[in-house]
């Protein structure tokens, strides 16, 4: 899921790495939220109070949602740097990079809010911004843009788009691509939702605080590892078959 690129992803890729990927978003959401009330996995509403700041002439106050997009945009072009100065070494699979970093950043918080009191939560609510933007531009890298897992906003336009055109099946042929993409952004919304009622759930009664994101780091992990496993199955089955053949 963390490989396939182009013709060779199908839905099941897509639906893969949606539902991790929309799962620790979701835990990220909820977790910056409460530990600080501020959102953490998009800036639509941290532009909406830069703006409110600037119209009544409070540009210092307004500075500080604006470190918050500029992390969110800093993480997703520092993400498709990575990808696209490593893209042309076959032998490294590239989108590994972001995924590991942002599996460090939140493992570091994580140890961050044990040993110290936080002061500076802006550094964190930043910290968490850029992880997302991050993974935003991984994903949508490499699904070529099908698949979002930090936000809602565009995921609900499209679904209501998608849903209205199954009721003209004259204008929209092609039902069954349309249902595809239907259960994607329903698998991504689900997870989302879940990843926020986990993190939610392990914040405030479980007590874990700020450590609910190594839940999240934990599943990065653990799908880096799965992908590279499968992977390397699927090439030694390969090469095993055609030495079969061979002979």
């Amino acid at each position: 899921m963390f490989r396939h690129q182009g013709k060779s992803r199908t839905l099941k890729h897509n639906l893969r790495i949606a539902t991790i990927l929309s799962f620790v978003a979701g835990i990220v959401n909820v977790t910056g939220f409460l530990a600080y009330s501020q959102l953490t996995t998009n800036v639509t509403g941290h532009f909406a109070l830069f703006i409110s700041d600037v119209a009544n002439f409070e540009f210092w106050k307004g500075t500080i949602y604006f470190l918050y997009i500029f992390s969110f945009l800093f993480g997703s072009f520092f993400s498709s740097f990575l990808i696209e100065k490593f893209k042309e070494n076959k032998k490294l699979n590239v989108f590994v990079f972001p995924t590991i970093i942002e599996c460090l950043i939140l493992t570091s918080i994580a140890i961050l809010g044990n040993a110290v009191e936080i002061k500076q939560p802006d550094f964190i609510i930043c910290a968490l911004l850029f992880a997302m933007g991050l993974q935003n531009s991984l994903v949508t890298k490499i699904s070529d843009a099908v698949v979002r897992t930090t936000h809602l906003t565009g995921l609900f336009t499209d679904l209501g788009i998608e849903l209205s055109q199954l009721f003209f099946p004259t204008h929209h042929p092609n039902r069954q691509h349309i249902k595809s993409t239907i259960k994607l952004r329903v698998f991504i919304i689900c997870f989302f939702f879940l990843g926020g009622l986990i993190g939610g759930f392990l914040y405030s009664r479980i007590n874990l605080k700020l450590n609910t994101l190594l839940l999240g780091a934990l599943i990065l992990i653990i799908s880096l590892f799965y992908d590279d496993m499968r992977y390397s199955l699927i090439r030694s089955k390969r090469k095993y078959t055609q030495r079969k053949k061979s002979k």
